[in-house]
């Protein structure tokens, strides 16, 4: 068991977490120069891409349940790692979402009832989107991530490109989703900002797992079947880097 690669996940999950929910919780509507929805976006895409070239050679920096499922569903990682790269990654998200809290709460402006860029649906959702509504997007907005990611990294993909085509799908998946769900279409992520939250947000989290977790099933399984090779595999890691 490498420990190694447990700690790289972690260490990027954090970033993701952090630097992505940090993005919406300190700079999205800051006075004057608020970032808005697109900065968000570019921000969730930039901690992927910025990680993947970092960690990529260690972990595959997956940083999300749900690229882990998707990925052993298509063939590309093993099952036995599936568990302790969950973990990890729940692990990163959760320290990241203590960090930004810390940081956040040192402001008078700050207050959890905010949302702390937690995700939701419904009356909890940004746009108002009704359970069916986020429950698809979420869905859809994650296979389609799969694809990218399986694609990006497959052998005869172009070589060193994988985590700027992965970073910004990230990216352009939140443009879609942040007025729907604050976009999640990863349940580490959404795990750690529900705890600190608390009620609606935990109450409201299975979905964040469950969406996600089928969508990267559905999109690791679809890319297998439509790849004229089902795997492109280093000692049972992606051969490049994958979200």
């Amino acid at each position: 068991m490498d420990f190694r690669k447990y700690c790289a996940e972690a260490v990027g999950t954090f970033w993701l977490t952090f630097a992505g929910c940090g993005s919406a919780v300190i700079a999205a509507a800051f006075p004057q120069v608020g970032i808005g929805l697109l900065g968000v976006a570019l921000a969730f895409g930039l901690t992927v891409l910025t990680m993947a070239y970092s960690i990529g050679h260690i972990s595959g920096c997956h940083l999300n349940p749900a690229v882990t499922l998707g990925l052993a569903a298509g063939g590309r990682f093993p099952a036995k790692d599936i568990l302790p790269y969950i973990v990890a990654q729940v692990i990163g998200a959760i320290v990241a979402s203590a960090v930004l809290y810390l940081i956040a709460s040192g402001s008078a402006e700050f207050s959890l009832a905010k949302g702390f860029a937690a995700n939701g649906y419904g009356e909890h959702s940004p746009g108002g989107y009704s359970l069916m509504s986020c429950l698809l997007a979420e869905v859809v907005l994650t296979m389609m991530f799969l694809f990218i990611i399986m694609g990006a990294t497959h052998g005869k993909a172009p070589v060193g490109f994988a985590p700027i085509a992965i970073g910004l799908g990230l990216t352009l998946i939140h443009l879609v989703g942040i007025p729907i769900t604050n976009t999640s279409v990863n349940p580490a992520r959404s795990t750690g900002p529900a705890l600190f939250v608390g009620g609606w947000a935990l109450g409201q989290l299975w979905l964040f797992w469950v969406a996600p977790l089928l969508g990267g099933v559905l999109g690791g399984l679809f890319y297998r079947w439509i790849s004229e090779e089902p795997a492109a595999m280093v000692t049972g890691m992606p051969k490049a880097p994958a979200h």
